[in-house]
């Protein structure tokens, strides 16, 4: 099964909507002519509107960092499906670990959470991983699987094949450190073989699965030659055109 890899860059806290804006339209004048991977960033949600406007027309897609399961309601800070809707937002990130680690974010509230972007068309990358404690404690795969598991229960096969996974080890991301391109691809086989426990084997076989933690230009090729990496969801290295164009043509020039 051929999967068209999907790069894409989480800014996180970072980035006015002038700075968004201004680092949109370089990328997208950098990498005009990549059309063998999909490619995305997530402003924060102040410049998510504009950074949209500025890659109108490109192949540059923009999405937003978060989503709330409740139509509406008292959620004060959350940001409902039908808002993102109304603006043509069309990718959303789900639970990442900065988001279970210091805002509560768990497996139940994720699963809800990916369930309401999928039900109103918006595709959801559900993020998983383990901390070092938990890889170094031998409880890696219990740990991913729970997450597969409860994350993603009541996903039909159909809802399954439009989601995007994206496999972060806690541990690696922001530090410096990354998984070794075989540590990378274990964890992502093993998490395709739990997708095809649960889904069977033809949804499994075309789910993205994406690596994210210290992904960079000079290791993203190595990471995506892997057989069941298909693409990365890239911090630190996102932020800056030179950096992002750089890997995004890398990872072009093996798919």
């Amino acid at each position: 099964m051929s999967r068209k890899p999907f790069i894409a860059g989480n800014w996180k806290m970072n980035k006015t909507a002038a700075e968004a804006v201004e680092t949109v339209k370089g990328l997208a004048a950098e990498v005009a002519d990549i059309k063998n991977v999909d490619i995305a960033v997530f402003p924060t949600f102040l410049s998510v509107l504009a950074a949209k406007e500025a890659a109108a027309g490109s192949n540059v897609n923009v999405g937003v960092q978060g989503v709330h399961f409740a139509a509406s309601g008292a959620y004060t800070g959350e940001v409902s499906v039908d808002m993102l809707k109304e603006h043509g937002i069309t990718h959303a990130i789900v639970g990442h670990s900065e988001r279970r680690q210091y805002f509560g974010e768990t497996n139940e509230t994720v699963n809800k959470r990916t369930l309401a972007a999928l039900d109103a068309g918006i595709t959801p990358f559900t993020c998983i991983g383990e901390t070092l404690e938990e890889r170094e404690s031998g409880n890696m795969e219990k740990v991913l699987e729970s997450q597969l598991r409860e994350g993603l229960a009541g996903l039909t096969a159909d809802q399954m094949e439009k989601t995007i996974l994206a496999y972060e080890p806690v541990w690696a991301i922001g530090t410096g450190v990354t998984a070794s391109p075989q540590q990378a691809q274990d964890a992502h086989a093993f998490i395709r073989q739990t997708l095809t426990d649960m889904f069977g084997t033809d949804t499994a076989e075309k789910v993205i699965i994406q690596y994210g933690g210290s992904v960079k230009a000079g290791n993203v090729a190595e990471l995506i030659g892997q057989k069941d990496i298909d693409g990365a969801l890239v911090g630190g290295a996102s932020l800056k055109v030179e950096d992002f164009s750089a890997l995004l043509k890398n990872a072009s020039a093996v798919c």
